[in-house]
């Protein structure tokens, strides 16, 4: 009994020493999980909750943040709050660089900080200088007021942020959820091909829907310029025709062959931009070839009408405001200068929509490039971005590079993507430096490609019917 006792005593250190071990571990794991910090930020934004640091927690609880959790999840776009203390590990400076190179996956992030509150976003998802925007004015409706706020900034970012959300459960759900099957799925090549060729396909398919609803616009617009030609009474053999005449002309029918050959081989809404830049150059050329021949001076080179870009090149400035915006000035045809001065509605350009017939300023991202092919060469590319400040076109045309489609098609990714930190950092510089709900310092500009040279002779299919010169 003694040697059995004296084993039982022996065996109960080891014993209590693992006891004692975990029950430390235990005692340990919450002040962990509490300490907050990027890595457990980063855990759970990519998790697709909201983050709450657990020093605001008083300000923001944990109730509030997981329905703001639910809600970004029903509308399924890639929006990451965090909600954190002015200090450190969440620099002034560099805490949307920080957390958007941790969590690496293409967005729009938005943080309170201490008492401000900012947003910065991928380009891809939404122009940084919407976010902004957006931000600045939901922190100066509910001054102080984070969960107010903050629901603010989603309900009105997410119908404009491009791309899906991060699959995630209201509440959140544990580490080892997320990892364990992640690195399994790494493990099955075969899984995680059919993953991105989804989410390739998915993207196709958006980009071909977005073009079928452009190409009605822009086949309008062919046909309107084919119809111009055939109206046109213009002889190029006549005696009174010189060859500078026959040149003008030669131009005119030269852009309609090629916006008819660019939108036979459009692929994307972006592809629209050429087309629209090629009829704009033909409109400017059946315009002085018309001065040529009544013998007037010859047009000076601006922009079409803003109204319509099929009523030719502008003839003046002329002020007018958008239902709810601001007053600014904006290139008119004659017919639209004179609507204008006699107090009446210009003759405005309607695309079709998801919500039915609407200016093309109000129509949505897919309008873009084509209306960037029409305005894009005129002001250093800036022009069209100025005149459409306040409407919903002009808030996500932001950036110069998002409205008018960079020359290669865009980045290749949209909102919700893996990217890593390979995402452009001056789509989330400037920090709190600036105050709460501001414009900082972030958001580049990237300036508009050039504006190609005069169309060469191409012929392709009829959209409506031209004569070629005798």
């Amino acid at each position: 009994m003694r040697t059995l006792a004296r084993r039982r005593s022996r065996g109960a250190g080891p014993l209590a020493l693992v006891a004692a071990l975990l029950g430390l571990l235990l005692l340990l794991a919450p002040a962990a999980s509490a300490a907050g910090g990027l890595d457990d930020a980063t855990a759970a934004l990519k998790q697709g909750r909201v983050y709450v640091d657990p020093a605001m927690a008083g300000r923001f609880g944990q109730a509030q943040a997981d329905a703001l959790t639910e809600k970004i999840r029903k509308a399924d776009k890639p929006i990451f709050v965090a909600v954190v203390p002015a200090a450190d590990p969440y620099g002034a400076s560099t805490v949307f660089d920080d957390l958007r190179t941790k969590v690496g996956i293409t967005g729009t992030y938005a943080i309170w900080r201490g008492d401000q509150f900012q947003a910065r976003s991928d380009k891809e998802a939404l122009p940084t200088a919407s976010a902004q925007r957006i931000a600045g004015a939901s922190f100066r409706a509910h001054p102080g007021d984070i969960d107010a706020t903050l629901n603010d900034f989603v309900d009105t970012a997410a119908p404009q942020v491009k791309g899906h959300g991060v699959n995630s459960t209201a509440g959140g759900v544990s580490a080892a959820a997320i990892v364990v099957p992640l690195a399994l799925l790494a493990l099955a090549g075969t899984g995680v091909f059919l993953l991105f060729r989804r989410s390739k396909r998915r993207k196709e398919d958006q980009r071909r829907a977005e073009l079928a609803q452009v190409r009605r616009v822009v086949d309008e617009d062919i046909t309107a310029y084919g119809e111009e030609l055939d109206r046109l009474d213009f002889v190029p053999s006549a005696s009174d025709a010189d060859d500078v005449q026959r040149g003008d002309y030669t131009h005119a029918l030269d852009s309609y062959e090629r916006a008819k050959r660019l939108m036979d081989e459009a692929k994307g809404p972006e592809d629209a931009k050429p087309v629209a830049e090629a009829l704009e150059d033909g409109r400017f050329a059946l315009a002085t070839l018309a001065a040529r021949r009544a013998g007037h001076p010859l047009p000076e080179r601006r922009p079409p009408c803003f109204f319509d870009p099929r009523h030719g090149p502008s003839l003046k400035d002329a002020d007018w405001a958008p239902a709810g915006g601001a007053a600014r000035s904006v290139p008119v045809c004659r017919a639209d200068a004179d609507r204008l001065a006699a107090g009446q509605d210009p003759d405005i350009r309607t695309v079709p929509t998801e919500h039915g017939p609407q200016p093309y300023w109000n129509a949505g991202p897919a309008y873009g490039p084509w209306a960037g092919g029409y305005f894009g060469g005129f002001g250093g590319g800036g022009l069209l971005p100025g005149l459409l400040v306040g409407t919903m076109l002009g808030s996500m045309m932001a950036t110069p590079a998002y409205a008018y489609g960079a020359a290669d098609g865009g980045s290749g990714y949209e909102g919700g993507d893996q990217s890593g930190a390979d995402f452009d950092s001056s789509d989330f510089g400037g920090g709190f430096d600036g105050g709460g709900g501001d414009f900082g310092g972030g958001g580049g500009v990237v300036p508009a490609p050039p504006r190609r040279g005069p169309p060469s002779r191409r012929i392709g299919s009829g959209h409506a019917r031209s004569r070629r010169p005798q």
